[in-house]
């Protein structure tokens, strides 16, 4: 039935129903502005939807014998601002044509007044088949409770769940769900936008340890979890006041929002920071310190979760007869599990906090740490002060902690999931659960660390070798890994101060040398990598690597091969950390190549470029020889190329562009050609066509339509006037879905430059749709663009860099810009960085050699980035 069969008598029922249920929860949610208590509010909203639905049921009743009950958070007493009302409609037998008729009547009537019901109707056996098949129906019907109907069948309905319920399989089937959830949000409550119910810390957390110690018979609360033991009474305050803060942290987000949404997603961060009254401090955002209490706060429970679980797990799974093995004369292996012999261990011996990590690493029949002792080194955490820091003994374990062979990372992660970490290296404390508004990152600065330290690891690992060969190769052949460890750890560790972090890191790894009484060159190393962190990334993803002044310059900086080969391995493992979106094979094979030609220079190899000139041309010579070209085919093409054209292009690529130009030299129609790209990754197109001035534009025109993503661009113009173009571009789907792209890339493309006025975005002077919207991260963290034109050292071309939030068609209204000043372009490097673009070009051109005219370039430049 539906509110326009209804007679009017019975739409003003509803209607004054609906009416006095919204002045009722107004009225809730206006007390909790005054008083901001979490469970009020909730309890309070449950209430006012009981008395509806009796008042409903009075109009529209339960078939005969039925009950109808609460479940879920609505059936435990919680009901959040716009949570669906979950209910269970309970009957004796299957339900007949009347009972469905009467159902469907109730269940549109709550549509009608404003409520969104989550509805099933079962038996009591279909609930028990239900219950036997899916852990989370299982214990959405453990917290049933009584509305309406037959108190009998609810009666028996309770004494079903209860007979069939096995604590030992609910908590090992709830433990399995709460991994799975885990995985789903990489194991992390550090993300950028953390779901605050589902995420890893955040409420589901708490409620399934009190669903796992309720179905084990230990209490519904945390007070009657403390007193069984399994906590102890601070433990219980700590958890019951982070459970306070997430439920008003999920009641805020409802009403921020005006809908069922519990992910703190970018645009809601400032307006919830502005809701808890946080204002900017120092170079702090206030979502930023809303974000960092968050994260502690998640952490806690993080911590607290692994103690709980371990405590229920040996409680319901007892082992009395297993003897533990001695360690030494403080630890023992228990269950498994790192031990200690007396409670009190780190409060007599604080030095043993560090010590426990070092164990941990060097038993590897160790699968973790005890409940106890994970208890005891939570709270002896505060021992760790100045006194413990300066004490020789602890520096000297610290160290030896990087310097093992195995388990860095997961001590690492350990010992900051309890705190022990951040309290040693006080400057680490600070980045904890620090955000990074660089639109690249996807973890807090901390988590980003760890992530770094563990890609480095990778490298060492012979399981991980295929994913990176020549890092594996060099840190195989690397003396003394633990100080790229240290270095991954100080490399960051000044994000969020304001300044130059690379610099105000570099001091702090320079103290930490020197208190941890580093060796001369071991500190100077530290130093030099943590200051110079993005340094290789960026040489490699701006400058012309086949320049030769560009390597010796870099050369010259790194100064020997040990700096070189640590900067490579560190900026490979940092990049690699931020986010999956940042990283592709194009930015590795530009790393790599710096790599390579700087080791080369540091070798002794002098670049001479008429020596590279001479080499590349005998084995790109080689390469048409084998692909069948007689001796003398490629000289009508050569003679026409300058040297700039063999600097610029492998002798892969100029053997691959000879073979498919060589007897076109002077074709009038256009010739695009298109292949995988050798680096395993994207498209590789060459278009050769009789110069233009709106060529470069159309061409980027074209790849928006296509989406296709340019990641490099190499712009040539012959001798006898023909532009030589040659792309790196990225294209969504699999390699063989890129591949069905080649020829329709290369038959469009073709057809769109030999037509010079066709129609579409190409065309000079037209608006090029700009596609999808800009992200979250762009719209809440946009970055102000910028632009830098400099003349190039040798005074015959300009560098201009432009910074500027990434969008589609964002290199396209630059190429117009160029066009409508006369600007000709070289060379073009696109760096993407998540949502960051990072452009540089080689251009010359008139309007470059007057003020006037630069200015005007220079205004249209950022008009066209806004």
């Amino acid at each position: 039935m539906s509110t326009a069969t209804l007679t009017s008598p019975a739409l003003n029922e509803l209607q004054d129903l609906r009416n006095t249920m919204r002045a009722a929860r107004e009225r809730a949610i206006a007390t909790y502005r005054e008083n901001l208590r979490a469970d009020g509010l909730l309890t309070e909203l449950r209430r006012i939807v009981d008395r509806t639905l009796l008042a409903l049921l009075e109009r529209h009743p339960l078939p005969e014998g039925a009950t109808l009950a609460a479940v879920g958070g609505y059936g435990r007493g919680e009901l959040y601002p716009y949570s669906d009302v979950d209910v269970l409609v309970l009957l004796r037998q299957p339900p007949g044509a009347e009972d469905e008729a009467r159902i469907g009547a109730l269940i549109t009537a709550l549509w009608d007044i404003g409520l969104e019901p989550g509805h099933s109707v079962r038996t009591v056996e279909e609930c028990m088949a239900e219950a036997a098949r899916d852990i989370t129906v299982e214990t959405a019907l453990l917290e049933a409770r009584y509305l309406a109907g037959s108190r009998t069948l609810m009666r028996q309905f309770e004494t079903a769940m209860r007979g069939r319920l096995d604590k030992r399989a609910f908590f090992h089937d709830k433990q399995l769900e709460m991994q799975q959830r885990h995985t789903k949000y990489n194991y992390t409550p550090y993300a950028l936008e953390p779901n605050c119910k589902e995420s890893p810390g955040g409420l589901r957390d708490l409620q399934v340890i009190l669903w796992m110690a309720r179905a084990a018979g230990f209490g519904k609360t945390w007070a009657q979890v403390a007193r069984a033991g399994l906590l102890t009474a601070d433990e219980a305050r700590h958890l019951r006041r982070a459970e306070q803060a997430f439920k008003r942290l999920r009641i805020e987000l409802h009403l921020l929002t005006g809908r069922r949404e519990d992910r703190l997603v970018f645009d809601i961060q400032p307006a919830m920071a502005k809701v808890y009254g946080i204002e900017a401090g120092g170079a702090r955002r206030p979502s930023e310190m809303l974000m960092q209490r968050y994260y502690w706060a998640a952490k806690l429970v993080t911590q607290l979760n692994t103690i709980l679980v371990q405590n229920l797990e040996e409680r319901l799974f007892a082992r009395p007869g297993e003897e533990a093995q001695p360690i030494d004369e403080d630890f023992r292996s228990l269950h498994e599990r790192l031990d200690m012999y007396r409670d009190d261990a780190f409060e007599r011996n604080p030095t043993l906090l560090l010590r426990a990590f070092l164990v941990m690493q060097q038993q590897p029949a160790l699968k973790g740490m005890s409940a106890r002792m994970l208890r005891a080194i939570w709270h002896a955490r505060r021992r760790i002060d100045a006194q413990f820091r300066r004490n020789p003994v602890n520096r000297h374990l610290f160290l030896s902690i990087l310097q093992q062979q195995r388990g860095i990372v997961h001590e690492l992660r350990r010992m900051n999931e309890l705190s022990i970490l951040p309290r040693y290296l006080l400057p680490f404390r600070r980045i904890v659960g620090q955000m990074q508004h660089d639109l690249f990152h996807a973890y807090t600065v901390d988590q980003h660390i760890l992530m770094v330290v563990r890609n480095l690891r990778r490298f060492t690992m012979p399981e991980h070798a295929h994913e990176y060969p020549l890092c594996s190769q060099l840190i195989a052949n690397f003396d003394g890994h633990w100080i790229l460890y240290a270095a991954a750890l100080f490399h960051d560790i000044a994000k969020g101060r304001g300044g130059d972090h690379s610099e105000l890191g570099a001091a702090e790894a320079r103290k930490f040398a020197r208190e941890h009484g580093l060796a001369k060159d071991d500190a100077a190393l530290l130093e030099f990598l943590v200051r110079q962190h993005l340094t290789l990334s960026s040489v490699a993803q701006k400058k012309d690597l086949s320049d030769p002044q560009v390597i010796q310059e870099f050369a010259a900086l790194v100064g020997d091969t040990r700096h070189l080969t640590a900067l490579y391995l560190l900026t490979v493992a940092d990049i690699r950390g931020t986010s999956p979106k940042v990283w592709n094979a194009w930015k590795g094979k530009l790393l790599e190549d710096l790599f390579v030609k700087t080791r080369r220079a540091l070798g002794g190899e002098i670049p001479d470029s008429r020596a590279i000139l001479e080499n590349r041309k005998e084995e790109a010579l080689g390469a048409l020889r084998l692909a069948g070209l007689t001796e003398d085919a490629h000289e009508a093409l050569w003679k026409q190329l300058d040297v700039a054209y063999f600097l610029r292009h492998e002798a892969p690529e100029i053997a691959w562009q000879t073979r498919h130009l060589y007897n076109k030299v002077n074709s009038e129609a256009p010739i695009v050609r298109a292949r995988l790209a050798p680096i395993g990754e994207g498209l590789q197109i060459v278009a050769y066509v009789k110069d233009q001035p709106d060529l470069f534009a159309r061409i980027c025109g074209y790849f928006d339509e296509r989406h296709l993503s340019i990641q490099d661009a190499r712009i040539h113009t012959t001798r006898h006037g023909w532009a030589l173009d040659s792309f790196i571009v990225l294209a969504q789907g699999t390699p063989s879905e890129q591949r069905s792209l080649l020829s329709l890339v290369e038959h469009e493309l073709t057809q769109r430059l030999a037509t010079p006025n066709a129609a579409g975005p190409a065309a000079a002077g037209q608006t090029v749709p700009l596609g999808p919207r800009q992200s979250r991260q762009s719209r809440m963290f946009p970055i102000t663009p910028a632009i830098e034109l400099r003349p190039d050292e040798r005074g015959q071309s300009w560098i201009l860099s432009v910074t500027a939030s990434d969008r589609t068609g964002l290199l396209h209204a630059l190429a117009r810009t160029f066009v409508k000043h006369g600007i000709n372009l070289k060379t073009a490097k696109v760096m993407t960085l998540g949502e960051r673009v990072e452009d540089t070009f080689l251009i010359d051109g008139d309007a470059l050699n007057n003020a006037r005219s630069q200015i005007q370039f220079e205004q249209d430049l950022l008009e066209a980035l806004q």
